[in-house]
């Protein structure tokens, strides 16, 4: 049989087209970042002789910000921001983000003087009160400057002043992660985050930034348990684009058992085809499952009803002519011509057909033999199982799990192998509890695949 000629789209290929992809842009979580630190401000007593130096810091800001020169030097930064978010190709972005990073570099040197004035409002602070409005100033001045250290060192100041209330702190720490992510300084980003999750963030806002401060600093490890936390403190309320955005942080970072959490998850919770198709398609490309396992994993593909590309009939098919399995090849070749992902016409898909419809009347009226065979009580667990292997791929789901059971009776039986079979068996005769019972007990290299199975069972027990 000739392979058919494709193009296979992997997991991460799928990912990225459903724009979801580590290190190419910002979560799909993320909310603007605040410009400002929370505007809740506490009641002020200044001490009398930083009263006249902050007023002169403040009126002196406020006057450059109606300044032309200032007003023009800071359009021209922002519409060279713009231009460079938009930019397409590395090379173009490289060259917009460098014209960009020279604009907003050009505001600060016309703010010399008021830079003068705030740094002399530092200086004078004495009391707590005086090191808040420091502070405020210090992130005006930056705001203007379009300066994100001079903004987090304003915010830093406040902090510092001990005059936030409690409930207000994570805002301010939330506030200065962000700032830290801008200019990727991740490990102040992480300071930044812990503490806003100690001091009573919720996990949407903290935890989830903490994990991706991590994983674009590449300690992906590390973010992805973070980002694993997150999911499970949120429960069934957790976004369907952070188990996304796990999956292809895990996939590029070769992470094979993270990967699988977070696909495995993501389909428990979103049990949509294209979430089926990403999912089955992580674990595919990761584990390189072959035989009857791979067989297992397409066939969830096909209850999921999330083919999406030549490639996952071509190899479900090639792995059925393997195995000898010639009646579910023919059903599966009639399905992806149905759905218009391979060609009547095409060579692999002539050799297929022919070669398995000379195998499947004999294959079928073998079955009784078969079944005689495999329970006889002499018969060998390979036996047993091989006979349970043609049943099920004949849609007698039934008599396959009479004999799975059989074969585990048996020694030298594949206990693990079995198992998943066997819990195929029951999920497809509407039998959920007792698959998600037979998938528990996979616990090898196919784990992957039995958990998938299992969230299959349980969202087919709930309705989904």
């Amino acid at each position: 049989m000739k392979r058919a000629k494709f193009f296979a789209r992997t997991a991460l290929g799928l990912a990225l087209a459903m724009g979801v992809a580590a290190g190419t842009a910002s979560p799909v979580w993320a909310k603007d970042k605040p410009k400002d630190a929370p505007k809740e401000a506490p009641k002020l007593a200044p001490s009398k002789a930083y009263i006249p130096v902050y007023v002169a810091a403040k009126s002196a800001l406020e006057a450059a910000a109606k300044r032309p020169d200032v007003m023009a030097a800071r359009q021209t930064a922002t519409d060279a921001q713009a231009a460079a978010k938009s930019a397409q190709g590395k090379a173009a972005k490289t060259a917009a983000q460098a014209k960009a990073d020279a604009a907003v570099a050009a505001v600060g040197p016309l703010l010399a003087a008021e830079k003068a004035a705030v740094d002399k409002s530092a200086a004078t602070a004495t009391n707590a009160d005086d090191k808040f409005l420091a502070g405020q100033l210090e992130l005006s001045l930056g705001t203007l400057a379009m300066d994100l250290r001079m903004q987090r060192t304003g915010v830093q100041q406040q902090l510092d002043s001990g005059k936030i209330a409690a409930a207000d702190k994570p805002k301010y720490l939330m506030v200065m992660g962000n700032l830290s992510m801008d200019i990727k300084e991740y490990a102040a980003a992480r300071t930044a985050f812990q503490a806003a999750s100690d001091a009573g963030a919720a996990p949407s806002e903290a935890l989830i930034n903490l994990a991706d401060s991590f994983i674009k600093d590449n300690q992906t490890a590390a973010g992805l348990k973070v980002l694993q936390d997150a999911v499970v403190k949120s429960g069934a309320s957790a976004p369907e684009g952070w188990m996304k955005y796990g999956i292809a942080s895990a996939y590029k970072a070769k992470l094979t058992n993270d990967a699988s959490m977070f696909a495995n998850e993501l389909v428990a919770l979103y049990p949509t085809k294209g979430n089926w198709a990403l999912a089955i398609a992580v674990v595919r490309d990761l584990n390189g499952f072959q035989g009857h396992d791979q067989i297992a994993l397409l066939r969830l593909m096909q209850r999921t009803g999330s083919f999406s590309e030549e490639r996952d009939y071509v190899e479900y098919i090639q792995a059925l002519s393997k195995r000898g399995l010639p009646g579910e090849a023919l059903k599966i070749i009639d399905q992806g011509v149905a759905a218009g992902l391979i060609k009547t016409n095409d060579q692999f898909v002539i050799d297929a057909r022919k070669e398995s419809t000379a195998r499947v009347v004999s294959d079928r009226n073998s079955l009784p033999g078969q079944e005689r065979e495999a329970r006889a009580s002499a018969a060998s667990a390979a036996t047993t199982t091989a006979a349970a292997d043609t049943f099920l791929s004949y849609d007698q789901p039934a008599k396959a799990e009479e004999l799975y059971k059989l074969a585990l009776a048996k020694p030298g039986v594949e206990t693990a192998r079995v198992n998943l079979q066997l819990g195929i068996a029951q999920a497809d005769q509407n039998k959920y509890a007792d698959a998600q019972a037979s998938f528990a007990k996979v616990t090898d290299a196919r784990a992957p695949i039995a958990q998938l199975w299992s969230s299959y069972a349980k969202a087919k027990a709930a309705g989904n």
